[in-house]
Parts: structure tokens; C-alpha cells; sequence
């Protein structure tokens, strides 16, 4: 055998082993009603949706009561003759608004976000979030 020929082997030899392997087919997802739910409950993660939503909701009601019995009543005092902030209306013509409704959820909706916000960034800081 010359060594063109040995040499040809051993290329071929490596090229065979560059080559990649036959991926093993994908496993067959469970059979049943029961097991689909389990596979789609782990895929979709949605136990730990679920936790983060009801914990969500209740951070929610916890900050809007913060802000309709603390933080209201407090701006009430700040600002003379406003009294309770969350009854305040405005007149138009034969019209009467009721704005402090709306004022007591957008300033709630702003402390939510901002609390949300500062949560994000120490779980980020400790790094429980992969963003």
C-alpha cells in the first residue's frame, strides 16, 4: 500500500468521524389525557404563573389600600381644603365629574409599577431572573 493510499485512509477515517451522528428521535410525548396535562403544566410553567399572578393580584390590593387609607389621606392634609382627595369632583357646566376616583388609580397604578419595578431589579440583582 503506498502513501497516497494510507494517506487517503486516514483522511477518510477522520471525515468519517467529523461527520455527525443521526440525532436520536425525539421521545413520543405520553399517551392520555392525564399525562398531556402534566407535560403541558411542566412545558408552559404554569403552576409558577399561576403563584406569580394570584401574588400579583394581592400585592395589588395591598398597595391600593396603602394608597386610598395612607398616602390619599395624607395628600388630603398637604393640600388645604382638598379634605378626602378620593371625592374630589369638578364641575362643567350641569355636569359633575368625579375625578378623584381616577386620580386614586393612577396614583396606585404608579406605585404598583413602581414596586414592581424596584422587585425586578433585586431579583435581577440576585440573580433569579434571566433577563
Amino acid at each position: 500500500m503506498s502513501s497516497d493510499q494510507k494517506m487517503l485512509e486516514k483522511l477518510e477515517q477522520i471525515r468519517q468521524l467529523l461527520e455527525p451522528k443521526p440525532a436520536a428521535p425525539t421521545p413520543v410525548p405520553p399517551k392520555g389525557l392525564w399525562n398531556e396535562f402534566k407535560d403541558f403544566l411542566s412545558k408552559f410553567k404554569v403552576v409558577g404563573l399561576a403563584i406569580a399572578f394570584i401574588l400579583g393580584l394581592y400585592l395589588g390590593i395591598v398597595i391600593q389600600a396603602l394608597v386610598k387609607d395612607i398616602i390619599l389621606p395624607v395628600i388630603g392634609l398637604a393640600l388645604p381644603g382638598m379634605g378626602d382627595l378620593a371625592t374630589l369632583s369638578v364641575a362643567v357646566g350641569s355636569q359633575k365629574f368625579g375625578i378623584g376616583d381616577f386620580l386614586a388609580a393612577v396614583l396606585t397604578f404608579i406605585i404598583v409599577a413602581f414596586v414592581v419595578f424596584i422587585l425586578v431589579k433585586v431579583a435581577k440583582k440576585m440573580h433569579m431572573l434571566d433577563m
